[in-house]
């Protein structure tokens, strides 16, 4: 196997819910959820760089793909980070973030490696960290 990612697919409650916060709130490119014609079959992707996307797909949806029963959610089971290039960036996503809706879970800090960071949650639970990494150049 190469060590390659294109797709990260997040499970949601609420698909029209998590479009907003990803679309309107947090800006994130989209064509909006397709695939409603098929039972199973309502996601949305966006697109986050070449070769990378993030879907969003309902919790059931993946339970019934997988095979696996739908169990309680775990926010440190997993989590995004977003780099980017100044404290000042990561303050702007945070605020960008709650204002859109999401859980500020640790606000940015000077972490213990040089950098600054902070965590929220998107409106699933999702964990994301927001960092500022000074040995991490962002493109």
């Amino acid at each position: 196997m190469k060590p390659r990612i294109t797709l990260l697919t997040l499970g949601v409650d609420d698909i029209e819910r998590a479009l907003v916060f990803y679309r309107d709130g947090l800006g994130f490119p989209t064509k909006g959820i397709i695939g409603k014609e098929f039972e199973h079959g309502a996601v949305a992707f966006f697109d986050l760089q070449p070769g990378l996307k993030l879907a969003l797909w309902n919790r059931d949806n993946l339970a019934w793909d997988t095979g696996i029963p739908k169990t309680a959610i775990s926010p440190t089971e997993f989590s995004i980070a977003h780099n980017v290039n100044s404290k000042e960036e990561v303050d702007a996503v945070m605020n960008q973030a709650a204002h859109a809706g999401a859980t500020i879970v640790k606000s940015a800090h000077d972490t213990f490696y040089g950098g600054y960071a902070g965590y929220f949650q998107d409106p699933d639970g999702h964990l994301w960290e927001i960092a500022w990494n000074p040995q991490i150049p962002v493109e």
